[in-house]
């Protein structure tokens, strides 16, 4: 008998355990971020932006394999739905849309073959505000619309959900003039996919 209740207290221990490791995010949320003093200790050079100047730094090897194909109409639809922990800085979404876009460009890739779409919505919204009202929401610049340029300089289109503008009380003519407006993330990701776009969560 008191094997069984030594095993059954083991299990719970051990379920209860996981459980709280599964669920609570802290412990992995708290780990030093070692990307930043790594990126320090490369050689100059070491991290390029050859294509969206100044975003998603690459490091390319163009020995490396399944290369994109610089024959190919690529054709990729970026979902962009989780907020920056710091709104002064660049959403890292849309930072790592640009580094795709750098990484086909330094693979040869022209920019006239990169059919790329960002769905953005959910958490991400306010990064499409205008610099007026992010202003006046969060209390500084909007760090996005230099980002969101450089995109489309690219000849990349950034698109807001119309529903998640909606969700977010705010008014359409709040959003930045150059951002696509859709009827929502949602149905410009499958009619995207539909018409042969791949699909890829930032």
């Amino acid at each position: 008998m008191r094997a069984v209740i030594t095993g059954a207290l083991i299990a719970i221990t051990s379920g209860l355990t996981g459980a709280a490791l599964t669920n609570n995010h802290f412990l992995f949320n708290t780990l030093p971020d070692s990307s930043v003093s790594v990126s320090k200790e490369q050689p100059a050079g070491f991290w390029e932006t050859p294509a969206v100047k100044g975003y998603g730094e690459i490091h390319y090897d163009r020995s490396a394999a399944f290369q994109p194909t610089p024959d190919l109409n690529n054709k990729i639809v970026f979902k962009v739905g989780k907020a920056g922990a710091n709104a002064s800085l660049p959403n890292p979404a849309l930072e790592k849309v640009a580094q795709v876009v750098n990484l086909y460009v330094a693979a040869g890739v022209p920019v006239n073959k990169l059919n790329f779409v960002v769905a953005v919505n959910g958490g991400a919204t306010p990064a499409m505000l205008d610099n007026v009202y992010y202003q006046k929401i969060f209390g500084t610049d909007n760090p996005n619309l230099k980002l969101i340029s450089a995109l489309q300089s690219q000849g990349v289109k950034v698109s807001i959900c119309d529903q998640a503008i909606a969700w977010h009380h705010y008014r359409k003519d709040w959003i930045a003039g150059s951002v696509i407006h859709t009827p929502s993330a949602l149905t410009t990701v499958t009619t995207l996919q539909n018409s042969g776009y791949a699909y890829l969560e930032m």
